[in-house]
C-alpha cells in the first residue's frame, strides 16, 4: 500500500529528526545537557531565537531534573507548534474576486512550476475553476511542464512564445479568466535571482500591467521555497519581499531534506502564512500546512495517533 501524505511527511522529516536524535536520551538537564540540546536545535535549522526559547523553557521548568526522551520530544513539539500555529493558514480563494489572482514567485529549482500544477489539481478537485499562466517565458521547459500539468489536471494554460513578454501574457490570462468565470488564476514567473535587477523589473511590470485590467490584482503573492536549501531560504524571503509584497509561503521538497527546521525559523522570523508543504513529485504531494503534524513529525514524536485516522481515510479513498 502506498504511504499516505502524513506518513510521507513524517518519513521526510525523519532526516531532520535524526539530527536531533543524538541528544534525546534519558539524562539530567544540567548546563552541559542544555548547551548540547541548543547546538542540535540550531544545527537542525530551527534558528537561534527558537532554540534559545526552548532552552530557557527547559531551564526554568526542568533544570536539574532527569528527563526522558519522550518528555523532551513532547516539550519540543509543543514549543514548535506554538511558533507554527499562527502561520499555519491554508489558502482559500476569495469567491468574491472571480478570479482570485495568485502570482507565484521563487528562484528556479524550488519546484515553483510543479507547485502551480499541484495547486491546480487540488483546487480543481475542490470544485474551483482554475486557470494557469505560463509566465516563466525564459525557460521553455517551464512552459512545457505547465502544459503537461494542464493536460493532466484538465486546467487551461495560457502560454506564449519562448522569451515573450510575461506581463502581456499575464494580462491576457487575467482577461480570459475573467471572461470565462474562473475562480482562481495562477501565474508562474521567472526566478533568475542572479540577475535581481532584471527580475525585479519583470515582476513589477507584471503587476503594473495586470492592474490595468484589475487594480486590486494580484490578490496574493506566494513565494515557493525549497526546504533543502536550509538557511538560504531566509535570504530568499528577504530578497523577494523587497521585490513584491509576498503574502504567503509554500515549502517544497520536505521529503528529501534534513533541514525541515527551517520552516520553524521562517515562521518565527517573518510571521508570513505558510499555506502548504510538499513531500514529493506526485499531484497529491502538496497539502495544506498543519502546525501540529509538522511539529510532531520534526521531533519524531510517537504521539501521532491523531494522524492514524486520517491515514486510514486516505488509504480508503485511494483504494
Amino acid at each position: 500500500m502506498a504511504l499516505g501524505f502524513f506518513s510521507r511527511l513524517k518519513q521526510g522529516l525523519a532526516r531532520s529528526t535524526r539530527k536531533l536524535g543524538e541528544v534525546f536520551t534519558k539524562r539530567t538537564l544540567d548546563d552541559a545537557a542544555l548547551e548540547d540540546l541548543e547546538d542540535h536545535l540550531i544545527a537542525a535549522d530551527l534558528g537561534p531565537a527558537v532554540a534559545g526559547r526552548v532552552i530557557e523553557q527547559f531551564r526554568s521548568s526542568r533544570f536539574g531534573a532527569e528527563v526522558t526522551d519522550e518528555e523532551i520530544r513532547s516539550a519540543l513539539a509543543d514549543e514548535i507548534s506554538r511558533v507554527l500555529e499562527p502561520v499555519a493558514l491554508p489558502f482559500e480563494p476569495d469567491p468574491a474576486l472571480k478570479p482570485h489572482v495568485v502570482l507565484v514567485v521563487g528562484v528556479n529549482g524550488t519546484g515553483k512550476t510543479t507547485t502551480i500544477g499541484k495547486m491546480a489539481r487540488y483546487y480543481g478537485e475542490q470544485g474551483k475553476k482554475v486557470m494557469m499562466v505560463a509566465g516563466d517565458t525564459f525557460r521553455a521547459a517551464a512552459v512545457e511542464q505547465l502544459q503537461v500539468w494542464g493536460e493532466r489536471t484538465g486546467t487551461p494554460v495560457i502560454a506564449g512564445k519562448p522569451g515573450g513578454d510575461a506581463a502581456g501574457l499575464a494580462f491576457e490570462g487575467l482577461k480570459r479568466a475573467k471572461a470565462e468565470g474562473a475562480d482562481l488564476l495562477l501565474i508562474d514567473t521567472a526566478g533568475r535571482l542572479h540577475n535581481k535587477g532584471a527580475l525585479m523589473e519583470e515582476l513589477a511590470k507584471i503587476i503594473r500591467v495586470i492592474r490595468k485590467f484589475d487594480e486590486t490584482a494580484p490578490h496574493s503573492v506566494f513565494l515557493v521555497l525549497d526546504a533543502t536549501t536550509g538557511q538560504n531560504a531566509i535570504e530568499q524571503v528577504r530578497v523577494f519581499r523587497e521585490m513584491v509584497n509576498v503574502s504567503g509561503l509554500i515549502v517544497t521538497k520536505l521529503d528529501g531534506s534534513a533541514r525541515g527546521g527551517i520552516v520553524v525559523a521562517l515562521a518565527d522570523m517573518f510571521k508570513l502564512p505558510v499555506h502548504a508543504v510538499g513531500v514529493g513529485e506526485q499531484a497529491d504531494d502538496l497539502r495544506p500546512f498543519s502546525a501540529s503534524d509538522f511539529a510532531r513529525g520534526l521531533v519524531g514524536n510517537a504521539a501521532l495517533s491523531d494522524l492514524s485516522d486520517r491515514e486510514k481515510e486516505g488509504s480508503q479513498s485511494e483504494g
